[in-house]
């Protein structure tokens, strides 16, 4: 079982981030003398649950061909047995080109979560881990390094990789004392 999603849009900025908080407390604010450009980039992921290894893809941007890049991949890292792969209805998960595609490979199936419910999907959690070791504090030129940033911490996040559980695990349970209260 695989959980695929998309992030982005993600746009290259130019300039450094502005530190947060001055000396005295106060919050600084930096002056809007940048522009973002019209290049961004989408992040494509596919997250199995099973061992906690992740397949992601980026493309320029959120539609079929993009898509079907990341199944494509999803079917080479997993080459043996069924695909099921969870992901929300977006129209480019079901777009006709994407079930001509699904026709031809037909060990993969898409499982769609119900609307308004992304949180069912494991794919959201581990966007977080990715947020944070490819983006926090950085600043990209161009689309290729954030290509390049995305491969490099797919990769460590990878090497360290762990099943993925949905919920939280059993508090560990203690013995519950009897207390008699006796009344006079």
């Amino acid at each position: 079982m695989i959980c695929a999603d998309e992030l982005g849009p993600v746009i290259p900025r130019t300039f450094p981030p502005t530190p947060g908080w001055s000396p005295d407390g106060h919050r600084i604010t930096a002056p809007l003398e940048y522009s973002r450009g019209s290049e961004k980039t989408w992040v494509f992921g596919g997250l199995r649950i099973r061992d906690g290894q992740e397949v992601t893809c980026c493309a320029p941007s959120r539609n079929s061909d993009g898509w079907i890049q990341l199944l494509t991949r999803i079917a080479q890292a997993n080459p043996r047995g069924p695909i099921r792969v969870v992901t929300d209805n977006l129209s480019t998960h079901t777009s006709g080109k994407v079930r001509r595609w699904l026709a031809r490979h037909p060990r993969i199936q898409q499982v769609f979560i119900p609307k308004k419910a992304c949180w069912l999907n494991m794919a959201e959690g581990w966007w977080r881990l990715l947020r944070r070791a490819a983006f926090a504090g950085q600043t990209f030129v161009d689309t290729d390094e954030i290509t390049h940033a995305v491969d490099l911490a797919t990769a460590q996040l990878n090497a360290r990789a762990k099943p993925w559980v949905w919920g939280r695990p059993a508090a560990p349970t203690r013995k519950l004392r009897r207390r008699f209260v006796y009344l006079l």
